[in-house]
């Protein structure tokens, strides 16, 4: 690697300076709007949703600073590549105060917290949903595929997977799917992204399992999101595509009980 100029790093930090001051109006932000919500609990939720937007406009810097870094300095920097990662998951962790973090459990179990964000439109928890995945993908194509925090993604991109479906307002979706209701268009797409990003999660635990870890409960992870996937398709009365994912847990479950057998046999 090249060396840096002197002059080269002093135009990189005066760049920067106005984007940093940015990062820090957004933290103080982040304070004093989180004080707010441990000091009154009135409209939380959707405080809260205000609070992993704010999360993604400081990924979204802390991604400008690294294309920056790389523009002046062609230096790829990790630290405000991580900085952007910890940002989508606190941005993920605040929405799962939001609408919680059950990968497959009954609508009626999570019914009273979507009660408490009932007046938000189905067009802005599409864009939450479109927003918070955007800044994911871009924060792993930046890292680039041989990256230490490889298969760490694949519990970022499911727990995405997991706030996405859950916010999905379960109430007045298979209505809302009828193409002569206002707003069609958006749910469908959240729906579809959904219904892919649970599969994605699915493969991608799986694929952890036998890639790197060989720990059963990286394989359990995967199947509750195919169950997941399942039940989303039964709540839509898709039957058949409910019987296909049906089969393929079946088909994991069987080699999940295998492995263990021989892991024990090992021992």
């Amino acid at each position: 690697m090249a060396k840096v100029s002197a002059e080269a790093k002093k135009e990189f930090f005066e760049v920067i300076k106005l984007y940093k001051q940015h990062i820090e109006q957004i933290e103080q932000r982040e304070k004093n709007l989180q004080k707010v919500v441990d000091s009154d609990e009135s409209g939380g939720q959707y405080k809260r949703i205000t609070l992993a937007e704010e999360r993604l406009h400081l990924a979204s810097y802390y991604l400008l600073l690294n294309q920056i870094s790389r523009s002046l300095l062609a230096v790829k920097n990790d630290s405000y590549l991580n900085d952007a990662r910890k940002s989508c998951y606190q941005s993920i962790i605040y929405l799962e105060d939001v609408v919680s973090d059950w990968i497959d459990a009954p609508y009626s179990d999570y019914a009273e917290l979507q009660d408490r964000i009932d007046g938000l439109e189905d067009s802005a928890r599409y864009e939450m949903v479109v927003k918070l995945g955007f800044a994911i993908d871009s924060v792993k194509e930046d890292f680039g595929e041989n990256t230490k925090w490889k298969w760490s993604f694949v519990e970022l991109e499911g727990r995405f997977a997991t706030v996405a479906k859950n916010f999905l307002n379960m109430k007045t979706l298979v209505a809302g799917l009828d193409p002569r209701v206002e707003g069609y268009e958006v749910r469908s797409k959240h729906l579809r992204i959904v219904k892919e990003k649970l599969q994605h999660a699915a493969d991608r635990y799986r694929e952890k399992y036998e890639l790197s870890t060989n720990r059963i409960d990286d394989f359990k992870i995967a199947i509750q999101y195919l169950m997941a996937l399942r039940r989303l398709h039964m709540q839509l009365g898709e039957t058949d595509d409910a019987e296909k994912v049906k089969k393929k847990i079946d088909v994991w479950k069987n080699k999940m009980e295998s492995d263990e057998k021989t892991s024990e046999s090992r021992r």
